[in-house]
């Protein structure tokens, strides 16, 4: 099944579960970006809505992504759900009331009520999602992106990308083909202020890094 496919299946699910509650539900990452690669990338999603879902809703959330499990490439779903209110009046870190993705697969099988109630706090990464959203997202359901996302500040935009990249000093060897990407992609924001994608990124590191590290 195609990604486009699949997210516009979720979307009919999650309206029955949110009703009016739902806001919209936005693309990012590498969908976004147009570098979708199924055997390393997810389908990343951010589900707006104007009020707290209850702890069924929830449940019956992560439980549609567990129940097309098998419909998506192997690194699955990255899936927050996001207060409309701190969407469109930023902070940050941003608040979340649901989170999943592909590395908490096991402990949702396990106990997915338990994993519903403590699913939820603050994250930095929601500064980059944002951004990308605003940048090249698209609307899979719902209000527009204009109407609903405001202004990320330049500053935790960066700080939120540098996350990736906090641990590359020890894990760059187990792992280079990420950190090496993501590493371009900062100094590209930095240098120039451009929002990348990974591939962008590596892209521009080819072009612009000294010669010695291309």
């Amino acid at each position: 099944m195609e990604c486009k496919e699949i997210l516009i299946k979720i979307a009919n699910e999650y309206y029955k579960i949110l009703g009016n509650n739902l806001i919209g539900i936005y693309v990012h990452g590498s969908i976004a970006f147009g570098c979708f690669n199924p055997n390393k990338s997810d389908i990343d999603f951010i589900v707006v809505v104007n009020n707290i879902p209850s702890l069924e809703e929830k449940e019956a959330l992560v439980q549609t992504l567990l129940c097309l499990n098998e419909e998506v490439p192997d690194k699955g779903y990255e899936m927050s759900v996001v207060l409309s209110r701190f969407c469109k009046e930023f902070i940050y870190p941003t608040p979340f009331e649901l989170h999943y993705s592909i590395a908490h697969l096991h402990r949702c099988k396990d106990n997915l009520r338990e994993y519903c109630i403590s699913m939820n706090g603050m994250d930095k990464d929601l500064a980059a999602h944002f951004t990308v959203i605003k940048k090249v997202g698209y609307t899979i359901w719902g209000k527009p992106i204009t109407e609903v996302f405001g202004d990320v500040p330049k500053e935790n935009y960066l700080d939120s990308i540098k996350e990736d990249i906090g641990n590359a000093t020890e894990e760059i060897s187990g792992n280079s083909i990420y950190f090496i990407l993501n590493l371009c992609r900062v100094l590209a924001y930095k240098n120039e202020g451009l929002i990348l994608s990974k591939e962008q990124g590596g892209l521009w590191g080819k072009e612009k890094l000294p010669e010695e590290f291309r």
